[in-house]
């Protein structure tokens, strides 16, 4: 399987990084200055699961198509933030063939409309990823906590397609923890609820899980938040169910816990966020079930005001 990775950041950075060191034929479509540190210092990964300097394959946008022409790519890997999206489906596109199955392992689930009205559903394959991971200042990914999952599957539900199994043995072969569904749309809704109520209510409150349900209704605050995302997904055909519901609750209201969203992270780095792709995407679902949602909506509305002054 040859596959191409857009960009060497955290997360596509680690995945990608793993299956080139398992000897997966990987490309990363990078910017000339990060070729360029490729090129000096191959990628360096910091883990808990183990350290790695590999020398990777990166192709910058100028050498794309006739790299992709003379080797055509069998899988795009994308892992982008959602704010960037039209410039990757762009950047991309010289790779992606009449063979060629593009993945996103973006957050959330708005990308797909645009993934699918540029290269045709049938070649968009449902992905979705734990990890938390970023890309330090000398450009070493750095693996933040032990966590590092892939999840993937055809979006029709057939969990045995070809690509899909090509896939799950090289993500095998990398040692990669992985899981190739048969449900793809039932593990993103599972993740999104979680990540959307994580997102708003971190954000919304400037703090991390812990601090927000020591308050005195912080629970309160957590579950209701997390009540108007399942309302959604209900109301889109997938209802989470009761042991799912049960994890994400445990994680949302854990006393003591330091989990916070990365986009709070973001946020407190005064980088962009991915409010509109994450909270305001839940938000919309949310009242088109007919939901008022007034703590998506309180969330939105800071996000919003946050990139209002961040713009100037």
């Amino acid at each position: 399987m040859r596959i191409l990775i857009l960009g060497a950041g955290g997360t596509g950075g680690y995945f990608g990084g793993r299956l080139a060191q398992a000897g997966i034929d990987v490309t990363f479509l990078v910017r000339p200055a990060r070729a360029a540190q490729l090129q000096r210092d191959g990628l360096v990964i910091r883990s808990p699961l183990g350290d790695a300097r590999i020398a990777v394959a990166h192709v910058t946008a100028d050498a794309l198509p006739a790299l992709a022409r003379e080797r055509p790519f069998d899988l795009v890997i994308l892992s982008c933030k959602a704010y960037d999206l039209d410039g990757s489906i762009d950047a991309i596109a010289p790779a992606v063939g009449a063979g060629t199955t593009v993945m996103p392992i973006l957050n959330g689930l708005r990308h797909y409309a645009a993934l699918d009205a540029r290269f045709g559903r049938d070649a968009v394959l449902g992905g979705l990823c734990f990890i938390s991971a970023t890309k330090a200042d000398d450009g070493a990914i750095v693996h933040l906590d032990k966590p590092a999952r892939i999840t993937f599957g055809e979006r029709d539900g057939n969990g045995a397609s070809p690509r899909v199994t090509a896939f799950a043995a090289a993500c095998e072969a990398a040692g990669i923890a992985h899981v190739a569904s048969g449900d793809i749309a039932q593990e993103q809704w599972i993740k999104y609820t979680f990540l959307a109520t994580l997102a708003a209510g971190t954000c919304l409150m400037r703090s991390d899980i812990g601090s927000i349900v020591a308050g005195d209704d912080g629970d309160a605050f957590m579950r209701a938040l997390y009540d108007e995302c399942l309302a959604a997904a209900a109301h889109e055909g997938q209802p989470i169910p009761p042991k799912a519901q049960g994890i994400a609750l445990t994680a949302l209201t854990q006393p003591g816990s330091t989990i916070k969203a990365s986009m709070l992270r973001d946020l407190e780095a005064g980088q962009r966020v991915e409010a509109a792709h994450i909270v305001g995407d839940m938000l919309e679902r949310a009242r088109r079930a007919g939901h008022a949602a007034p703590l998506l909506q309180a969330a939105y509305c800071h996000l919003q005001a946050y990139e209002a002054q961040r713009a100037g």
